[in-house]
C-alpha cells in the first residue's frame, strides 16, 4: 500500500509542477496578480508531495520491503540501519529521486526567500524552476519508478547493497554533489528570467548572486567528499583519478566559479551582463550533461549508475530542449543589452574577464578530454584512452595562471588601476612568496620546476590575500577594530581564496613529493616509505554485522620511536560474493602514511601498498574552507533586497543596487 502512494504522490507533484509551469508565467506576461500569487503554494505543494515519495521510500528500505524492486537490489536484511538508510540514493532511482526533492527543495527555498523580490521576477524564476521539475519528474515516472513491485514472487531477502557505498563518505557525498548540481538551476532560472524581462541590470545579478554562491558551496564540498571517499575506500590511495564521472562533476564547479565572478562584475559595474546570463546557463547544462553521462549507460566506472537507453535517450533529449530553448532565447534577447561603461587595460575587471577566460578554457579542456572518446566510441571510430598524463599536461597550467592573475587583481582597482602603484603594490608579496617557495623545495628535498610554480602560486595568493587583508584593517581606531569593519562579502573572498590556496598547495606536493610502495611481506618483515619504517606484526580474522574481514596489524615507526598502529582489511561480503580492501590511515595535517592488503602471495605472504603522503589532507580542508568562504559570503546583509529595487522594475527605471564593499569580488 505504501509505495504505491509513494507511486501517487510523485504524480501529484507532477500535476503541480505542470500548473507551476504555466500559472505563473501567464500571471506575469499578462500583469495578472492573481495568476501570479499561485506561484508560491504551487511550490509548496511539490515539495510536500515530494518529500512524502522519498519518506516512504525510506521507509521500504527501514523495515525490508523486499516486495520494492529497487529496495530487493539494493539492501540486505543484515545491512546497518544508517547504510539502509543511505541506500535510498544507492542506486539510480532512489539517487534520481533524492535529485528531484533537492530540485523542488531548491524551488521552495526560492520561494520562501524572495519574498522581497518583485512578484513578476519570482513568478517567472519559479514556473522555469517548475519546467525543470516536469522533465525530472518525467523522467523517473516513466523510465525510473523506485516504487515497481516484485509481486507475487517477493524474495527472502536483499541482494544487498554495493560494498563500495558501504561508507560514511557515501551517506553525506551524494547529497552535498546533488545540492550544488541542481542548485545551479536557481541561477539559470533567474538568467532566463531577465531574458524574458530584458532587464539584465545589477538588481539581477545582486539576486542571482547568492543562490549561485551557496550551490557552489555545496558542490564544491560534494566533490571534495568524493574525492576524499575515494581515496581512502578504494584502496589506491589517489585523491582524483580523472575519471569521467569525476570531470562531469568538475565541469559544472569551473563554469560555476566563472559565473560566480562574472556576477560581481555585473553587480558592481554593470558590465559582462550577456556573458553572465551564457555563463548561467552553460553552467546549467553541464549539471545535466553530468547526469546523463552518470546515468545514461555511456560510461562504466565505479561512480556510473548502469542504466538502459532508454533513460540515456530521454535524458540527452531533456539536455538538448533546455540549451536549445535557453540559446534561442539568448539569441534573441542578449542582443538588446547596451553597455556603455569603460574601464583600463588593468582595472579590476580586465583581471577578472582573464580569470573568466581561463576558467572557461579549462572547462572546455576537460569536457574535450571527457567527451571526445565517448564521441569516437559512439560513432565506431575506435576506441581512445584520454587520461592522467593529458589532463595534468594541460590542466595543471591553466591552474598555475590562474592563481598568479588572481594573486594580482586582489590589488587592483574598478574602472582604472595605474601600473606603477600596482607594481609597487606586488614588489614585496612576489618577493616574500618566492622566498617561502624556495623555503618549501628545500624542506622537501628537491626542486622540480612544476612543483616550483603550483607552490608559488599558492603562496602568492596566501600572502597577497594576506597583504590586502593587512592594508584593509588600517584605521584610526587600530587594526582590530579595520578587521571587524569589513563585511561579511570581504571575509567570504578572503576564505575562498586561502582555500584555493590550500587545495593548489595539497594538490602540488603530494602529487611531487608523495612516496608509493607496492611490496611483498609476512609478518615479521620490515619496509621503508619515505621516513617511516613499516613493520608487519600479524595477520587476523573478524566478523562485522554483513562481512568477514581478514586484517593486518602493522607497526609504524619514525626514527625508531613508535608512532601508531595500523590494522587494514581485506573484507568478504557473503551476500554479493563480493571482495573489498579497507585501508588503514595514519591521518595528520602535514602528512598522511597510508597502509592497504592486497592479494594473498602464499600461505604466510600479502601484497601490500604503502604511502607517504605529504600534505594531502590539505586538499579537503582546502575545500572545506572555500565552502565556508561562499557561505559566509551570502551573509552579506546587500543581499536584503531593497524596496526600492521593486519599485524600479515596476517604473522600468535601472534599479539602484546598494553599496558594494570594493573588495567584493
Amino acid at each position: 500500500m505504501y509505495p504505491e502512494l509513494g507511486q501517487l504522490a510523485l504524480i501529484l507533484s507532477l500535476l503541480l509542477a505542470v500548473l507551476l509551469s504555466v500559472v505563473p508565467l501567464a500571471g506575469a506576461l499578462t500583469g495578472r496578480d492573481s495568476l501570479q500569487a499561485f506561484a508560491r503554494p504551487l511550490a509548496s505543494g511539490m515539495f510536500v508531495f515530494t518529500a512524502l515519495a522519498f519518506a516512504i521510500l525510506t521507509h521500504a528500505f527501514l523495515v525490508d520491503d523486499f516486495s520494492v524492486a529497487y529496495v530487493a537490489n539494493n539492501s540486505n536484511s543484515m545491512l546497518p540501519w544508517y547504510y539502509k538508510f543511505s541506500a535510498v540514493w544507492g542506486g539510480h532511482e532512489g539517487s534520481l529521486l533524492l535529485w528531484i526533492l533537492m530540485l523542488i527543495g531548491w524551488t521552495l527555498a526560492v520561494a520562501i526567500f524572495s519574498r522581497k523580490l518583485p512578484s513578476v521576477m519570482v513568478s517567472q524564476v519559479l514556473s522555469v524552476l517548475g519546467m525543470v521539475s516536469v522533465g525530472f519528474l518525467l523522467f523517473i515516472i516513466l523510465t525510473s519508478n523506485p516504487f515497481d513491485r516484485l509481486l507475487p514472487n517477493v524474495p527472502a531477502d536483499g541482494q544487498d547493497l554495493n560494498p563500495l557505498l558501504q561508507d560514511i563518505g557515501l551517506i553525506m557525498h551524494p547529497p552535498m554533489l546533488y545540492m550544488g548540481y541542481v542548485g545551479f538551476s536557481v541561477a539559470f532560472a533567474f538568467a532566463i528570467a531577465a531574458l524574458i524581462n530584458g532587464r539584465l541590470d545589477a538588481a539581477w545579478a545582486r539576486w542571482s548572486r547568492p543562490w549561485t554562491t551557496v550551490a557552489w558551496s555545496f558542490l564544491t564540498l560534494g566533490i571534495a567528499l568524493g574525492s576524499w571517499w575515494a581515496y581512502y575506500e578504494l584502496g589506491w590511495g589517489g585523491w582524483w583519478f580523472w575519471d569521467p564521472v569525476e570531470n562531469a562533476s568538475l565541469l559544472p564547479w569551473l563554469s560555476g566559479t566563472a559565473l560566480m565572478h562574472s556576477l560581481a562584475v555585473t553587480e558592481k559595474r554593470g558590465v559582462f551582463k550577456s556573458w553572465t546570463v551564457l555563463l548561467a546557463i552553460v553552467t546549467f547544462a553541464l549539471s545535466l550533461l553530468g547526469a546523463f553521462l552518470v546515468r545514461s549507460g555511456v560510461l562504466t566506472s565505479v561512480h556510473a549508475f548502469a542504466s538502459d537507453p532508454e533513460r540515456g535517450s530521454f535524458l540527452l533529449a531533456l539536455l538538448g530542449i533546455t540549451i536549445l530553448a535557453s540559446l534561442t532565447l539568448y539569441a534573441f534577447r542578449a542582443p538588446v543589452v547596451h553597455v556603455r561603461s569603460r574601464y583600463g587595460s588593468l582595472s579590476r575587471e580586465i583581471f577578472l574577464l582573464l580569470n573568466n577566460v581561463l576558467l572557461v578554457s579549462a572547462t572546455m579542456l576537460v569536457a574535450i578530454g571527457t567527451l571526445y572518446p565517448l564521441v569516437l566510441d559512439y560513432l565506431d571510430l575506435g576506441k581512445l584512452s584520454i587520461g592522467e598524463p593529458f589532463f595534468n599536461t594541460t590542466f595543471s597550467p591553466l591552474a598555475v595562471a590562474t592563481g598568479l592573475l588572481l594573486g594580482a587583481g586582489i590589488f587592483s582597482r574598478w574602472k582604472k588601476t595605474d601600473g606603477g602603484w600596482l607594481a609597487r603594490k606586488l614588489l614585496w608579496p612576489l618577493a616574500i612568496s618566492l622566498v617561502a617557495s624556495a623555503a618549501v623545495m628545500i624542506g622537501y628535498g628537491g626542486f622540480a620546476p612544476w612543483a616550483f610554480l603550483g607552490v608559488f602560486a599558492a603562496m602568492w595568493v596566501t600572502v597577497a590575500t594576506a597583504w590586502d587583508l593587512w592594508d584593509k584593517s588600517a584605521s584610526r581606531k587600530g587594526r582590530w577594530h579595520g578587521l571587524k569593519r569589513q563585511s561579511r562579502s570581504y571575509w567570504g573572498m578572503v576564505l575562498g581564496h586561502l582555500g584555493l590556496a590550500m587545495v593548489m598547495a595539497g594538490a602540488t606536493v603530494v602529487s611531487n613529493y608523495g612516496v608509493e610502495r607496492d611490496v611483498r611481506m609476512q609478518p615479521g618483515d620490515r619496509a621503508m616509505v619515505g621516513d617511516y619504517e613499516i613493520v608487519f606484526t600479524d595477520i587476523g580474522e573478524r566478523r562485522g554485522p554483513n562481512f568477514t574481514a581478514q586484517y593486518g596489524s602493522f607497526n609504524v615507526y619514525l626514527d625508531g620511536e613508535l608512532v601508531t598502529d595500523l590494522h587494514p582489511e581485506k573484507r568478504q561480503y557473503p551476500v554479493g560474493m563480493s571482495v573489498m580492501t579497507e585501508a588503514d590511515i595514519d591521518a595528520g595535517l602535514f602528512r598522511d602514511v597510508f597502509v592497504a592488503i592486497g592479494e594473498r602471495i602464499s600461505d604466510d605472504a600479502w601484497a601490500i601498498r604503502l604511502q607517504y603522503k605529504p600534505l594531502v589532507r590539505w586538499l579537503w580542508l582546502g575545500s572545506l574552507v572555500m565552502a565556508i568562504g561562499g557561505f559566509l559570503a551570502i551573509a552579506d546583509k546587500r543581499y536584503r533586497v531593497r524596496v526600492r529595487d521593486e519599485e524600479a522594475v515596476k517604473s522600468g527605471e535601472p534599479a539602484v543596487p546598494g553599496k558594494v564593499a570594493e573588495a567584493s569580488t
